[in-house]
């Protein structure tokens, strides 16, 4: 149990200082070296948890993108109702906003969009194989997902609320091609 929670503060260790750096300069600028020394761990702790700095970089992605899709209820049937699903979806957004502009900038900007959707077309398909090859399903579903991304993010300045509302009405409208 001891050996958990090192293992733990440890890990939050190198998570904590890997965004304070990552806030301040690009992927590619951040050295191994610098992050254990000011994490104040060695290499070799740091190798026993992470490959390289993308390892470790690409674990809390996806550890994000868990979330945003954790925020849309029944994600396996994500097409009934495509209102709720750009709505939960843009609230997960939300949720996690500091710690996406921190990791998905730069040569990262649009590895968030790319991992929500192929997390979410894998949850659909794997319940809903039959929707797999649907040219349909595809693109409607990668509209709402990049479109409406990329949408928000441009059109904050109108109010976080009302331009998921007007997303979430598009991608309802958008399934309606189905």
């Amino acid at each position: 149990m001891i050996m958990d929670i090192r293992i733990e503060k440890t890990k939050t260790a190198i998570h904590n200082t890997f965004l304070e750096l990552r806030s301040k300069k690009p992927l590619e600028k951040i050295t191994i070296k610098e992050l254990c020394e000011k994490a104040q761990i060695n290499k070799s702790t740091f190798y026993s948890h992470y490959r390289d700095i993308y390892d470790l970089s690409d674990q809390l992605e996806t550890d994000v993108v868990a979330s945003v899709i954790e925020a849309i209820p029944n994600p396996q049937n994500c097409l009934e109702d495509p209102a709720v699903l750009a709505k939960n979806m843009f609230l997960g957004y939300l949720s996690r906003d500091t710690i996406i502009r921190i990791l998905f900038s730069g040569t990262r900007a649009g590895e968030l969009v790319r991992k929500v959707e192929y997390q979410l077309k894998k949850i659909l398909f794997d319940a809903h194989p039959e929707y797999k090859q649907d040219p349909s399903v595809n693109v409607v579903l990668s509209y709402t997902v990049y479109g409406g991304y990329y949408a928000f993010f441009e059109n904050r300045q109108y109010g976080d609320a009302t331009v998921v509302d007007i997303i979430s009405q598009i991608s309802s409208e958008a399934m309606n091609l189905l």
